[in-house]
């Protein structure tokens, strides 16, 4: 492994995650869609009886919006651009369609993590290794290996589980780099009347991503971070146990940004996706969901979503579908 990007006086990932389990090599050795193996049919069909009204809530934010785009520092918010519309015919350049149609187009430009978004297995990783074992020299040039493409032809579906920590601690939003654990998931799991079983997509709501549209945008950034989960070997461990195939947070790492214990930069990344294979969706719109289930008590839903089919990517935008 080369260090040579790295101050040699930084905390390792190699040490913090040296007994960490790992789910390498479960699925087979091609394997590239991790613990989403859990989602077989049998848990989509029993999934499907956790809707009961028929309400429909999509939880992407919106993209290329004025008002500004929640991203990682560092990367840019979504940039449409229209191409054509009628100002070309009140020019005198639009195209000539029989019949007298005119049309409008337009072009977005947009990280592919710039909105909510799945990460790709092998987004991230240490010691030259990607999920399943893979070379980290894969990722030369784009993911041909764990890319967001296998994820995305897979499909996701099963049954979520909102867990809105925020309202469980009496407030709008949780503050920068506060923290909780998954003793605290099961907490306010049984506040809210719920059970976090085997195989669930935890839907986690902190306030956060809610908040940066009522938010100064340099305030919101400001020495940035996040909310979240914090590592421990028994939050990875309950990760493994419970074969969890899926993580969707409102906040924009999934996790606190630096781990205030270790000072690792996002060990959960590492541990969870890199080496379980627990999909990560981050940036979701929570606000609406989670109001409607403190409304009517049901926090279980059929949840499904689908990113891009992004060749080599390292995510892609998407935008869940949640039936209660």
């Amino acid at each position: 492994m080369s260090d040579d990007c790295c101050n040699k006086n930084d905390p390792s990932l190699t040490e913090l995650l040296k007994d960490a389990p790992r789910n390498w090599g479960k699925w087979g050795p091609d394997d590239e869609v991790g613990s989403l193996n859990y989602l077989t049919p049998e848990v989509i069909k029993k999934s499907a009886g956790a809707i009961r009204s028929g309400k429909v809530f999509t939880l992407q934010v919106k993209m290329a919006n004025p008002e500004g785009d929640p991203v990682w520092p560092g990367r840019a918010g979504a940039i449409r651009t229209t191409v054509i519309d009628e100002g070309n015919w009140i020019a005198g350049k639009g195209l000539h369609f029989p019949g007298g149609m005119h049309y409008a187009d337009d072009f977005l430009s947009c990280f592919t993590q710039g909105s909510t978004q799945y990460d790709a297995l092998g987004h991230v990783w240490y010691d030259d290794k990607i999920w399943n074992g893979y070379d980290a020299k894969t990722t030369i040039g784009g993911l041909a290996k764990a890319s967001i493409l296998p994820l995305a032809e897979k499909g996701i579906v099963g049954r979520g589980i909102l867990l809105d920590i925020a309202r469980w601690r009496g407030k709008e939003v949780l503050g920068r780099g506060e923290t909780f654990t998954h003793e605290d998931l099961l907490a306010c799991a049984e506040a809210q009347g719920t059970t976090i079983e085997k195989n669930d997509i935890l839907v986690v709501r902190t306030g956060w991503i809610g908040s940066f549209y009522k938010t100064p945008k340099e305030e919101f950034f400001k020495d940035f971070i996040e909310p979240g989960l914090t590592y421990s070997p028994e939050l990875v461990q309950w990760f493994a146990d419970m074969e969890i195939p899926n993580l969707v947070t409102d906040t924009i790492a999934n996790e606190v940004t630096i781990d205030p214990v270790s000072g690792v930069a996002l060990p959960l990344h590492n541990a969870l996706m890199r080496n379980l294979g627990v999909t990560l969706t981050e940036i979701a719109w929570l606000e609406d969901l989670a109001a409607d289930c403190a409304k009517d008590g049901q926090y279980t839903f059929l949840y499904t979503a689908a990113p891009l089919k992004i060749v080599n990517g390292t995510g892609a935008p998407v935008n869940p579908v949640v039936i209660k």
